[in-house]
C-alpha cells in the first residue's frame, strides 16, 4: 500500500461550504467510528459549524457508562475458590468490554476521544489486574474526554489503575519511585526530553509520593497516606517548596504551558488529520501552532481546540481525506456502522477478539507508549488477518439475516434507485459509502463489478435491450440473489487498499 505524504496546504480558516456526502462521511469517520447511510444523508448539506457544534455539545453532555455492580468491589467480594474467582473476574471483564465497545459504536466524538486518551494515558489491565480499577479508569477517560486537560492530567494520575501500572503505589517518600514522574513528562504532557531534566523527575517523584497500597484485601482503591509523603523542599522547573501532588500539576502547567500545548495539539493533529506532521513541505506545524495558541488561551480546555480544527478548511481539504490507516477497531466498527447491519454481542465480541489478534487488545495496549498506530497496522501477517477476519464478520451478518444486505444496498442507492436494474449504480453507491474516495482506478472498479455480477445471474438479465418492451429481469429490490451479490461485493471490497483507509 502506498503511504501518503501530507500535502495539505489549507489553513485553519473556517470551512463554510455546506458539507457534501464525501465530507460528511469524512467527519464521522474521524470524529466517531463512522455512521449509517441514514445519518450521513441527514447531515449532508449542513455546515461544518452547525454539525461540529452539535457533536461537541453531545460529547460534553454525555454521561459516562453506568457503573456495574462490581465497580467498587475488592478481592473480598469475590469467591475464595480460585477457579470460581477467576471465572467471575473474566466474565466481568468480557461484560465491560462489550459495554465499552458498544459505546464506541454509539457515542461519536465522546468515545472516539476516550479511546484516543486510553492510548495516551496508557494503562494495561493485565498489569494492575483489578476490575474496579478498570471501571474507574474508563470513567475518568469518559468524564474528561473533552474537558480541561489540566484537570484530566490531575485526575488520571490518581486513578488506582495508573498508580499501580506506573508504580505510584511504591513511591514511598523515603524511597521515591520515579516511574510515574518520568512518564508524566515524557509521555503525558511534554514529550521525550522536552523541557525537563533528570533532576526534575527525581524531585517530582518526591512531591507525588504518599499514594500507596492500602489494606490486606487487595484490589482496594489507593488513598493518600501522609506518613508516606516526602516532606522535604523540592525544586521543580526552578521553583522550590514543600510541593505535593497538586503543586506539581500547577507548576507543570504554569512553567511549561507552550511545551504541553504543542505536544498535545501535535498528537491530536496526527490522530485526527494526518499522521505526517513533520515534513517541511507541508504546513502542519503552522496548523499545530494555531491550535496550541487556542489551547493555551483557553486554559487548556479541549473543546475550543477541537472545534477550531474540525471546522477548518485544513480538516476538510481533499488531502486530509482517506489518508489514515484504519486501526483494527476502526475496521470492524466502521463496517458495522456504515452498513447498518445488526450487531449482537457475538458480533461485537468477535470484533474485540479479532482486534486483539491484530495488535489492538482492548484495555491492554502493547506498552506504556501505546499502540503505535497507522503504518504499524499494516504488515503481511496483519493484512491477511484483516482480510480473513473481515470475511468472517461479513459472513456472520449474512448467516444472521441475508436480507439486510439488500436493505443496505437500497439505502446506499437511495429511494429513486431502489428498483434499479443497473448493477453499476448499485456497485458505485456501495463503493462510495464504504470507502473515503472511491476506488483508485477504473480497473479496480471493474474488478468490484465482476465480484457483484455472479454466474447465477445471466448477463443478459441486466440488459433492458434484451427483452421485449425494454424491461430487464434483474431488479435490486426483488431479485433473489441480490443479498448474496452484495455479500460478495463487500467481501471483495474489504480486501482493497482503499477499504483500509479513513
Amino acid at each position: 500500500m502506498e503511504f501518503f505524504i501530507n500535502c495539505n496546504t489549507s489553513s485553519l480558516a473556517p470551512y463554510t461550504t455546506p458539507l457534501d456526502g464525501l465530507r460528511a462521511q469524512h467527519l464521522y469517520r474521524r470524529l466517531g467510528f463512522s455512521a449509517s447511510v441514514q445519518t450521513i444523508n441527514q447531515v449532508t448539506g449542513q455546515t461544518a459549524n452547525t454539525l461540529v457544534n452539535s457533536l461537541i455539545s453531545e460529547a460534553q453532555n454525555m454521561p459516562p457508562l453506568t457503573a456495574p455492580i462490581w465497580a467498587d468491589w475488592n478481592n473480598s467480594n469475590y469467591p475464595e475458590d480460585d477457579d470460581q474467582r477467576g471465572q467471575l473476574i473474566r466474565s466481568q471483564q468480557e461484560e465491560f468490554k462489550l459495554a465499552y465497545t458498544q459505546s464506541l459504536l454509539d457515542n461519536n466524538l465522546r468515545d472516539r476521544l476516550s479511546f484516543f486518551w486510553s492510548n495516551h494515558f496508557v494503562t494495561e489491565l493485565d498489569v494492575y489486574n483489578c476490575n474496579s480499577f478498570l471501571y474507574h479508569y474508563i470513567n475518568c477517560l469518559q468524564r474528561n474526554a473533552i474537558g480541561n486537560f489540566k484537570t484530566f492530567v490531575s485526575e488520571i494520575g490518581l486513578t488506582s489503575a495508573m498508580l499501580y501500572y506506573l508504580d505510584g503505589v511504591y513511591n514511598n517518600g523515603n524511597n521515591p519511585n520515579e516511574n510515574y514522574a518520568r512518564e508524566l513528562y515524557e509521555l503525558f504532557t511534554l514529550g521525550e526530553g522536552n523541557g525537563y531534566t533528570e533532576q526534575d523527575i527525581i524531585e517530582t517523584a518526591k512531591a507525588i509520593s504518599g499514594y500507596v497500597e492500602r489494606g490486606e484485601l487487595g484490589c482496594e482503591q489507593v488513598v493518600f497516606d501522609a506518613s508516606k509523603f516526602n516532606t522535604e523542599n523540592k525544586t521543580i522547573f526552578g521553583r522550590t517548596g514543600n510541593w505535593g501532588y497538586d503543586d506539581v500539576i500547577d507548576i507543570l502547567f504554569e512553567e511549561r504551558a507552550n511545551e504541553i500545548g504543542y505536544f498535545i495539539c501535535k498528537k491530536l493533529y496526527e490522530f485526527f488529520v494526518h499522521p505526517d506532521s513533520t515534513d517541511e513541505a507541508n504546513n502542519a506545524k503552522t496548523i499545530i501552532d494555531g491550535l496550541t495558541a487556542t489551547f493555551i488561551s483557553n486554559n487548556f480546555e479541549m473543546a475550543p481546540v477541537l472545534s477550531q480544527l474540525f471546522k477548518s478548511q485544513h480538516f476538510f481539504d481533499d488531502e486530509a481525506i482517506g489518508v489514515i490507516i484504519k486501526s483494527p477497531f476502526d475496521l470492524y466498527l466502521h463496517t458495522i456502522n456504515e452498513t447498518g447491519f445488526t450487531a449482537n454481542d457475538s458480533t461485537i465480541g468477535s470484533a474485540i477478539n479479532y482486534s486483539g489478534m491484530l495488535g489492538q487488545d482492548l484495555f491492554d495496549p502493547f506498552d506504556v507508549a501505546g499502540w503505535q498506530r497507522n503504518r504499524d497496522w499494516i504488515n503481511t501477517n496483519f493484512m491477511i488477518g484483516r482480510w480473513l477476519t473481515m470475511e468472517a464478520i461479513i459472513d456472520g451478518f449474512y448467516q444472521d439475516n441475508p436480507e439486510q444486505f439488500r436493505t443496505f444496498a437500497m439505502d446506499a442507492v437511495g429511494p429513486s434507485n431502489s428498483n434499479t436494474s443497473n448493477p453499476e449504480i448499485v456497485v458505485r453507491a456501495i463503493v462510495d459509502k464504504i470507502t473515503p474516495k472511491g476506488l483508485f482506478t477504473q480497473q479496480d472498479f471493474d474488478n468490484a463489478m465482476s465480484s457483484f455480477l455472479i454466474e447465477d445471474v445471466p448477463e443478459e438479465y441486466y440488459s433492458p435491450d434484451y427483452y421485449p418492451g425494454g424491461n430487464s429481469t434483474w431488479v435490486l429490490s426483488m431479485w433473489p440473489s441480490v443479498p448474496l451479490q452484495v455479500q460478495l461485493l463487500l467481501r471483495h471490497l474489504s480486501r482493497q487498499p482503499e477499504y483500509q483507509l479513513k
